[in-house]
C-alpha cells in the first residue's frame, strides 16, 4: 500500500509541476497589466519571448492587460467552453497585439508594431491554470 501511495504522490507532484511551468510561461508571454502599444519591443526583449526553443522573433504576441487572478477566473467561472479544449472569456479584456515588422528577424533585432484592442479571449486551461493563449475574439455588445 505504501508503494502505490508514494506513486500517486509522485505522479501528482509531476502533474502540478507541469501545470505550473505552463502557467508561468503563459504569465511571462501574455500577462502585463501595464502594457501599452508602444512598449512591444522593450517588453518582448526583456522577457525573452521568441519562437519556442530558438532565437526567431515571434510573428505576433498578445499581452492581456489584467491581473493573473482575472485570467485564472476564466478557467473557473468567468469562461465558457469554446472550440476544441479552449475556454472563452465571458467578458472582454484590454489587450495589446504586437506584430513583427521585420519578418525573418532574430533576437535581439525583433521590431514590433503594437495595437491596443478590446476583445474576448480564448485560452487553454489545465485545471484552474491558463497555459495557452489561442487568440482574441471580436465581440459585439448587446
Amino acid at each position: 500500500m505504501r508503494i502505490s501511495f508514494a506513486c500517486v504522490l509522485l505522479l501528482s507532484a509531476t502533474v502540478l509541476a507541469q501545470e505550473n511551468d505552463g502557467y508561468r510561461k503563459f504569465i511571462n508571454q501574455h500577462i502585463n497589466g501595464d502594457m501599452s502599444a508602444d512598449r512591444c519591443d522593450q517588453v518582448i526583449q526583456n522577457r525573452g519571448i521568441t519562437v519556442t526553443d530558438s532565437n526567431e522573433c515571434r510573428n505576433t504576441n498578445t499581452f492581456i492587460r489584467a491581473t493573473t487572478n482575472h485570467i485564472r477566473a476564466i478557467c473557473q467561472s468567468a469562461g465558457e467552453p469554446y472550440g476544441r479544449g479552449l475556454t472563452k472569456s465571458l467578458l472582454p479584456f484590454n489587450i495589446v497585439v504586437c506584430t513583427l515588422k521585420n519578418q525573418g528577424a532574430r533576437r535581439p533585432r525583433c521590431q514590433y508594431r503594437g495595437q491596443a484592442r478590446t476583445r474576448k479571449i480564448a485560452i487553454a486551461c489545465q485545471g484552474t491554470f491558463p497555459t495557452h493563449f489561442d487568440g482574441d475574439i471580436v465581440y459585439f455588445q448587446d
